[in-house]
């Protein structure tokens, strides 16, 4: 078990689609590559950067716009503060061009179709998604960066030890469920309340509570914009958006022109089970065609499963009283503890376990999160994190044609529902007597993820993503 200390901010990363792993991860890789030669005073030496790309990065690398995010990663953009509406204006720039503007003014040529190479039949040992950095100096000498992209926008660098550069001293260390419980039990505190405590260790609370809260807005404003979108996703399965369609035929008193109004008006349109169960797929689906579209997304804990925890937490605003603002930071802070013990313990990445380590976590955290929030015991909580991850367990990846599209969008409704589910079952349900707890089921999916067939880990080799005739390469 990697003893790690996760904060929220590592859990919840703002940046944009499709793919944590295969999006986010490699552009920050990228970054940390230039940053590096940077630090060693080696860049102004550079004259030529090839990147080759194993596994499942070169195997669904391009549906998931691998290329787009090394190239603009070197190209000193940031997933995180640019404008969404100019990647793909920026990249065809670059590409057409054939140069790249490093750091401190540098430019070099640099050819994505030539500079970027698929090796779709070669694996490193480290992890499934395993890129190497090339690069060439002035002086005829060469040097390389090995990166893994390990789940969630998480990076290593090989011979990197991670626990080591990312280890802080807290004052509640915790590296399984059991020990958050101890936490919890020892001080009579909430989960949030031990995972605040810890999130000091870093930054003020102050900067805490405005850190949240602009993940919070960010995943709002998300699901807004995917409610308001139409037309069909990119990537050539000419998949049709729909959770504008159900926006509208749910909205009753015609469209608002904000987000207050828009939330109003659905809060408005009462408590009718169907009514409610609608709007939490819309929610789910909305996030996740905008990550489709290479959107504006917050990883939680990844991208392709980013539309659970958004989709519950605005069901608990709308639906449960949650409109609060410290009531959404505990939400985000519980849930981000569970995931991060999830990491520790298994992994978050689907190329590593299949979707259970995406979906699955993700449905887990909000069942946890949400189960806190509307008046559980932290025994109940973790029972509902559970609950939600023992009815993922053994669900495989395997996107069509290497995109995000299908069945991840359509997976993220169903780990919202499951989510929801898992809170009302742990909270009818005595903690005490339950059989199965949140460690032993979170040892179950990485044995379960060690045992799964390579097909079925975000390698487009098995699974629907076989069945489905429609031409791309890539299938």
């Amino acid at each position: 078990m990697n003893q790690e200390s996760i904060s929220v901010f590592d859990m919840f990363k703002i940046c944009v689609g499709p793919s944590s792993s295969h999006t986010l991860g490699p552009w920050r890789a990228a970054q940390k590559c230039i940053e590096s030669l940077h630090n060693q005073k080696k860049l102004s030496s550079v004259v030529g950067i090839k990147i080759l790309l194993y596994g499942s990065l070169a195997k669904t690398g391009k549906g998931h716009g691998t290329d787009l995010a090394l190239t603009l990663g070197l190209n000193g953009e940031d997933p995180e503060q640019i404008p969404v509406d100019q990647i793909q204006t920026r990249f065809e720039k670059i590409k057409a061009e054939k140069k790249i503007q490093l750091t401190d003014g540098i430019e070099i040529n640099f050819n994505p179709s030539e500079d970027i190479i698929f090796l779709t039949n070669e694996i490193l040992s480290f992890h499934p998604n395993g890129m190497k950095f090339l690069i060439d100096f002035k002086d005829g000498n060469h040097t390389s960066q090995t990166w893994y992209s390990v789940g969630g926008g998480f990076v290593v660098q090989e011979g990197e030890n991670q626990a080591n550069e990312i280890s802080i001293d807290l004052p509640y260390s915790i590296q399984c469920a059991d020990d958050l419980m101890h936490w919890c039990n020892k001080t009579n505190k909430q989960v949030h309340e031990i995972v605040f405590a810890n999130e000091c260790s870093w930054r003020n609370e102050s900067a805490i509570r405005k850190g949240v809260l602009n993940i919070w807005e960010t995943m709002r404003e998300c699901i807004f914009r995917g409610c308001h979108a139409s037309g069909q996703l990119p990537g050539g399965l000419n998949v049709k958006r729909r959770a504008s369609e159900i926006n509208k035929h749910l909205i009753k008193e015609g469209d608002a022109t904000n987000i207050e109004e828009w939330m109003r008006i659905i809060k408005k349109g009462g408590s009718d089970f169907k009514y409610i169960l609608d709007w939490v797929s819309c929610f789910a689906l909305s996030v996740n065609e905008e990550n489709a579209s290479f959107g504006r997304v917050v990883t939680a804990p990844t991208n392709g499963a980013a539309g659970v925890i958004p989709a519950v937490l605005m069901y608990y605003v709308l639906f449960c009283d949650g409109n609060d603002e410290n009531k959404i930071i505990h939400f985000l802070l519980t849930a981000s503890e569970i995931g991060s013990i999830f990491k520790k313990g298994a992994t978050i990445s689907a190329a590593m376990g299949g979707c259970q380590a995406e979906i699955g976590v993700s449905s887990a955290m909000a069942a946890g999160a949400l189960t806190e929030a509307i008046g559980g015991t932290p025994k109940q909580s973790m029972m509902a994190a559970e609950i939600a991850m023992e009815h993922h367990l053994g669900l495989t990846c395997d996107p069509v044609g290497g995109l995000v599209q299908i069945p991840c969008i359509e997976r993220n409704t169903m780990g919202a529902i499951k989510a929801i589910t898992a809170a009302q079952l742990a909270l009818q349900s005595k903690p005490d007597f339950a059989i199965v707890s949140l460690d032993k089921v979170i040892s179950t999916m990485w044995y379960t993820a060690l045992d799964m067939n390579h097909k079925y880990k975000e390698t487009a080799d098995g699974g629907l993503a076989t069945q489905i005739s429609i031409g791309l390469p890539e299938c």
